[in-house]
């Protein structure tokens, strides 16, 4: 019965260590990281899309993540924090856009680095900011407006039929 114990008890210890070692294999090639890089905040009119852990990117290459967004209860904008690397320094007239990756793809911020001679300090303020673009909302807008109605814009009546 004890040598029942023991053989259980390994067993158990090697899966414990094959499960920490999966788990070790897919975080260090997830592109998430446990800390580095210093925070920034930007306020956004929408944040249709982005969540927790979006990337945060600089021309295209990923410089950090969101890490919170909520609702500023006086302006009722959203407020989304991130990170940025600690090798990247932005000067502080940066731009925010939150754009998407295709017509499908999940949204990312997009930091646009700006001419300033000061870089923003960690937990400064992205005051120029761009919100997300709905897809569905310029799709509605293009089927609903965007397609001719059988009348001339200017409301005068149609041209005849060609014979």
């Amino acid at each position: 019965m004890a040598q029942r114990k023991s053989a259980d008890l390994i067993a158990g210890a090697v899966v414990l260590v094959v499960a920490i070692g999966f788990l070790g294999y897919a975080f260090a090639n997830s592109g998430r990281s446990l800390g580095g890089g210093y925070t920034l905040v930007a306020k956004f009119d929408r944040i249709d899309g982005l969540s927790l852990g979006s990337d945060v990117k600089v021309a295209g290459v990923k410089v950090g993540s969101v890490t919170t967004a909520r609702i500023d209860p006086q302006t009722f904008r959203a407020v989304v924090n991130f990170t940025v690397a600690d090798t990247i320094k932005l000067p502080k007239d940066s731009s925010a856009v939150i754009t998407s990756d295709g017509l499908l793809g999940g949204k990312y911020i997009s930091l646009e680095p700006g001419g300033d001679t000061t870089d923003l300090s960690p937990g400064g303020e992205i005051t120029l900011t761009q919100s997300s673009i709905s897809i569905e909302q310029l799709l509605g807008k293009f089927i609903f407006n965007g397609l001719p109605s059988g009348k001339p814009a200017d409301g005068a009546a149609p041209a005849p039929a060609p014979k």
